[in-house]
């Protein structure tokens, strides 16, 4: 339980858990201008679908709570959110509420978000320490999730204290999972996803893959923190999300792009490379912590500044967005490369 609130207490702290020198990349996507959009500001249609379900923009809150009680109002409190704007909201990893019911309510969302895309979380990993496939089926059932965020964090594992090493037969285990049915997003949680990656997770018939990148928060800097760890040697490792996106659209499934999103302009980016919706975590943490009109307005300026990057391209809707012109320079560049 102390390890979750510690995870919350830490990413609190952008400047703490934050990557120092690595960037998202998305600063070297340089969006080509229009001074004579023939498109008007209130026109703009930012609104899409995702695993079948209508998000008004295509923004998610991401996974950051976990199974500790303190998260209960923090969920609803986001989850509320996201149902008011018509965005997506995911839970944590719900390992300890699979362990123990009691702690099921403090992921339980719906009666403040009835509409809102749902994803719940679990790490693939447990699954090759002796979790039963059924916990997937649970795990959906518990929130009334619509899909399933299946984490990949072999760093992340390597450095916490109490992590699980074992990956053998990883690949197994999801191909056995997605053939329950359930929608499965393949998610890393900060250290991005590789085109060989993404190609091996969509033979296993993954639905989506969220590409959780480099350039936001640092996991491995978390567990560094946590056990005071001075070495840090990983606390930059992992595939900028930019550079991900490059290696994981364009293959057959919608890709989420995470990792150090913090703009509606990082969205507007993000789905220029081909993404169909992007998301974050610390920040909507953030703001929560500043209070409901913090929170309100920081999703409010992400969608306006969506809609404005669209007008000042010339796209209408997010379709004409995905195929507007865009200048690739500096690493993101040697990234196209590959």
């Amino acid at each position: 339980m102390s390890r979750k609130l510690d995870h919350l207490r830490l990413c609190a702290d952008p400047k703490k858990v934050g990557f120092r020198e690595k960037t998202t990349l998305l600063e070297d996507v340089e969006l080509i201008h229009n001074a004579l959009p023939q498109v008007s500001l209130d026109d703009v249609d930012t609104s899409c679908k995702l695993l079948g379900k209508h998000l008004a923009a295509p923004i998610i809150i991401e996974a950051i709570t976990r199974g500790i009680p303190q998260a209960e109002k923090l969920n609803q409190t986001l989850a509320a959110a996201a149902e008011r704007y018509g965005i997506g909201f995911g839970v944590g990893s719900q390992r300890k509420a699979l362990e123990n019911k009691k702690l099921a309510k403090t992921y339980q969302v719906r009666d403040v978000a009835p509409d809102i895309l749902l994803i719940g979380n679990i790490g693939l990993v447990q699954f090759s320490s002796g979790m039963k496939l059924s916990a997937v089926a649970d795990a959906a059932s518990m929130i009334g999730a619509d899909a399933i965020a299946l984490h990949l964090n072999p760093v992340h594992e390597a450095i916490q204290p109490e992590g699980d090493t074992n990956f053998y037969g990883t690949y197994g285990k999801l191909r056995e999972i997605v053939s329950l049915g359930i929608p499965i997003i393949a998610k890393e949680v900060g250290s991005g996803i590789s085109r060989k990656t993404a190609r091996m997770l969509i033979e296993a018939g993954v639905s989506a893959i969220d590409v959780a990148g480099a350039g936001g928060t640092s996991w491995t800097r978390v567990e560094y923190l946590r056990s005071k760890d001075t070495d840090q040697t990983f606390g930059e490792w992992g595939i900028p999300t930019a550079a991900s996106l490059l290696q994981c659209t364009g293959l057959g499934v919608p890709v989420i792009s995470s990792g150090g999103i913090r703009s509606g302009l990082d969205v507007a980016k993000s789905i220029v490379l081909g993404a169909s919706a992007a998301g974050a975590a610390q920040p909507f943490l953030s703001a929560y912590l500043k209070g409901p009109k913090a929170l309100n307005a920081l999703i409010s300026s992400w969608i306006r500044d969506l809609k404005i990057a669209m007008m000042v391209v010339g796209a209408k809707n997010l379709p004409e967005l995905a195929k507007t012109e865009y200048l690739l320079t500096g690493k993101l560049k040697d990234w196209a490369s590959l």
